[in-house]
């Protein structure tokens, strides 16, 4: 054939074309590759989800918080922290600006808050496919007064607000408003001030910062998501166990970048995200400093930080392996003591996590038995979910071993989730005494019911990776 013939076919082929049915199938994955189903699988679940968990935790956190009418507005790519843990799984920004309120209609009675209790109002916004009723103005904007609008679009919206909250006089009006948390610090200045006009002072008088209430709403799960994050959790161990294999590493070969970007394009193969760029690192025998970009070598021991979003929801593991020098069959008996070192801190972690414990209370409990064992190590732990550095309290951070002020003063809650990250550090006898830091992470889940589980297991065994 030739090539004019050639063009001749092609050019008829694409005329006719293929149904929208054909498209699909020649360029679906095959589902091995999707191992949370669909994008559309996934929303419909998120948004199933999305309406269990305000009708389950939110009246609660309303009530406890003391609040009465919450409301939060925020303008398009300026959104509120708790924005993704109140709207559909199709909503990616506000709208020019969206009012959220929430109101509390038992409180003035004090009767048994539920469900039924709170309307969810969305002042020029959407449904979130019907978790909230929608308001918006239906007022032309006035013409220019003095050489600017007198009235504009978005100032709209705060009349809607000052009327929902004229019709329900709530007691306290909750902002979120914080010097503390940045998940409860999302009313912009902006904002603020508009709405403060716009109100004025007698309802102003009424507002009070939520603090506790987003912070909950956000780190808030429900059994439903446990068991979707050990699924999530079930595919980090897969693939961190075959990147810590010689199915992908060649000792002698290979570089700590090529892992980095194999972890990259494998969670991007699986239509996955990641909310950080992964990392690796060596340490080896006699060397204090491998380099920015070391080749893998026999004998080096290997760790990951590594994550994958799926659904709004993060993972974060760290995991250990050991490469095997020439004979070797297991790693050496000093490396897997400093692992199970490490081992011995991730159990008094999860025995003293609990509900109404601050961070700072898990911290210094977790620090003085540790030292009571003879383990060198710190813990940064903190709460994992919609976030990835997570809403709640936070255990430590690796330079703040004395507790973190503010931050580490938040109580953990029954229904969150944990990344247990700590690390310890041991001499091993077969390196010279040299200290060896085994820095370990693992998703750990307080349940309902306040007792903790990992989200799936924690890593008690060196990875082994045999040369090739």
């Amino acid at each position: 054939m030739t090539l004019r013939a050639l063009f001749a076919v092609l050019i008829v082929f694409l005329s006719v074309g293929v149904s929208a049915q054909d498209r699909i199938a020649t360029t679906a994955l095959p589902a091995a590759e999707r191992p949370f189903g669909t994008l559309r699988d996934q929303a419909a679940q998120q948004q199933v989800w999305l309406k269990k968990r305000l009708d389950t935790f939110l009246p609660g956190l309303m009530r406890s918080a003391g609040i009465d009418l919450w409301v939060v507005p925020m303008r398009e790519y300026n959104e509120d922290p708790v924005f993704s843990s109140i709207v559909a799984p199709e909503t990616f920004a506000a709208r020019r600006r969206t009012i959220y309120v929430f109101f509390d209609k038992c409180a003035a009675t004090r009767a048994p808050v539920n469900a039924s209790c709170i309307e969810r109002i969305a002042l020029g916004g959407t449904s979130q496919g019907g978790v909230f009723e929608t308001r918006s103005s239906t007022r032309p904007v006035a013409a220019p007064v003095g050489g600017r609008q007198a009235e504009l679009w978005g100032d709209e919206q705060w009349q809607l607000l000052k009327a929902a909250i004229e019709d329900r006089k709530p007691s306290v009006i909750g902002i979120d408003r914080s010097k503390t948390f940045a998940f409860t610090d999302g009313l912009s200045s902006g904002e603020l001030q508009g709405m403060s006009e716009a109100l004025g002072a007698t309802w102003t008088t009424k507002f009070k910062d939520a603090e506790s209430l987003p912070l909950g709403l956000i780190a808030s799960r429900l059994p439903e998501e446990d068991a979707f994050f050990n699924t999530m959790t079930a595919l980090v161990w897969q693939m961190t166990q075959t990147m810590f294999s010689e199915k992908v590493i060649v000792t002698g070969q290979t570089r700590t970048s090529d892992l980095v970007w194999w972890w990259r394009q494998r969670v991007n193969d699986q239509g996955l995200g990641t909310w950080f760029q992964p990392s690796i690192e060596v340490q080896r025998q006699g060397v204090a400093e491998p380099g920015d970009d070391p080749v893998i070598m026999p004998g080096d021991v290997l760790h990951c930080d590594v994550g994958i979003t799926v659904a709004r929801l993060n993972t974060d593991t760290q995991h250990m392996a050991y490469v095997l020098k020439p004979g070797e069959t297991d790693a050496p008996a000093g490396l897997k003591t400093a692992l199970a070192n490490s081992n011995a801190m991730q159990d008094i972690a999860m025995e003293e996590i609990k509900p109404g414990r601050t961070g700072n209370e898990i911290l210094k409990a977790v620090l003085d038995r540790m030292k009571a064992k003879g383990i060198n190590g710190t813990m940064y732990s903190h709460p994992i979910g919609v976030n990835g550095h997570g809403a709640g309290p936070l255990i430590g951070l690796w330079d703040l071993q004395g507790g973190v002020p503010g931050r580490g003063d938040a109580k953990v809650l029954p229904s969150m989730w944990f990344s247990i990250e700590l690390q310890a550090t041991t001499p091993v006898p077969e390196w010279g005494g040299q200290p060896v830091r085994m820095a370990q992470e693992e998703d750990m889940i307080v349940g309902a019911d306040g007792n903790t589980r990992w989200a799936l297991k924690r890593q008690d065994k060196l990875f082994l990776v045999r040369a090739r």
